[in-house]
């Protein structure tokens, strides 16, 4: 399976090689064209509208919100490098720190694979998923000068531990899973006046996990990173901004990728939301 997955990014990577070059080639000539790279970096907070996991097919359905002390705000960053190559093609680099930690006095049993937490039990929550994110995108509006949109594709590398620990250290359970998850991307801008702009942003996907890694385990699942920014230029290089955005996403099914102790079963559903400020250099 490792295989046939190298040889299908293989040959993605190849196909988008050649028709990227082909355009690039195409457009030599256009005086035009410059390069242009954009640094991006968002601070803001976090708010859990709705979070729930299960880990085994016997494990509790634990809504993280409700009874895992996720119904505070907590801190979210995110870091991007931008790079235009011209005014038709977009290569992003994101990455995107996303760690909750929480405590809690269990008022039920909880089970976490093939262990029960008993009701009454103080437990340290830890939710890490941090994921990085390559982008391509194509503008479809290279010629208007108020209005841009741009269509492409990501691929996500998610990085995740979620562990559930006594606080006296005698329970402890931990799941951990890195994987590779395939999104369409799309970008638009409006310029509406010299200094402000508006802009709508969004990756997504709902799909068959298995279909799309080769697996022969059915995993359903899907990820909608989109927000809508208002921004101000500052000055010539600096520009800043208001972010509002919905991170959602999740899977279900049986998973041989995921590290931990129980059947592979896991049921891992969220939607947040984040308020942010943010500062764009460019250069």
């Amino acid at each position: 399976m490792v295989l046939k997955n190298l040889i299908f990014l293989l040959i993605s990577l190849l196909s988008y090689s050649y028709v990227a070059s082909q355009d690039l080639t195409y457009d030599a000539g256009n005086s035009d064209k410059s390069t242009t790279v954009r640094a991006v970096v968002e601070m803001g907070f976090l708010n859990v509208m709705s979070h729930k996991v299960q880990f085994s097919n016997r494990g509790t359905y634990f809504d993280y919100r409700d009874d895992g002390g996720q119904d505070v705000l907590f801190p979210v960053k995110r870091f991007s490098v931008e790079l235009d190559l011209g005014p038709t093609h977009t290569l992003v680099f994101l990455y995107q720190p996303l760690r909750i930690e929480s405590q809690v006095l269990l008022t039920e049993d909880l089970i976490v694979d093939d262990v029960t937490f008993p009701a009454s039990t103080g437990v340290n929550l830890l939710y890490n998923f941090p994921f990085y994110r390559f982008s391509y995108l194509r503008e479809l509006l290279s010629n208007n000068e108020k209005y841009d949109f741009a269509i492409g594709g990501t691929l996500q590398i998610r990085n995740a531990t979620i562990s559930f620990e006594s606080i006296d250290g005698s329970l402890f359970r931990t799941n951990r899973g890195v994987g590779l998850v395939p999104a369409l991307k799309l970008k638009s801008r409006a310029q509406l006046s010299n200094m402000v702009y508006a802009e709508i942003e969004a990756d997504g996907i709902y799909a068959p996990v298995s279909y799309l890694n080769g697996s022969d385990n059915e995993i359903v699942g899907a990820i909608l990173d989109a927000s809508f920014r208002t921004g101000i230029r500052v000055n010539e290089p600096i520009s800043a901004f208001f972010n509002l955005r919905y991170l959602g996403g999740g899977a279900v099914g049986t998973s041989e990728d995921d590290k931990g102790p129980g059947d592979g079963y896991v049921r891992n559903w969220l939607h947040f939301a984040t308020v942010s400020l943010g500062v764009v250099y460019e250069w």
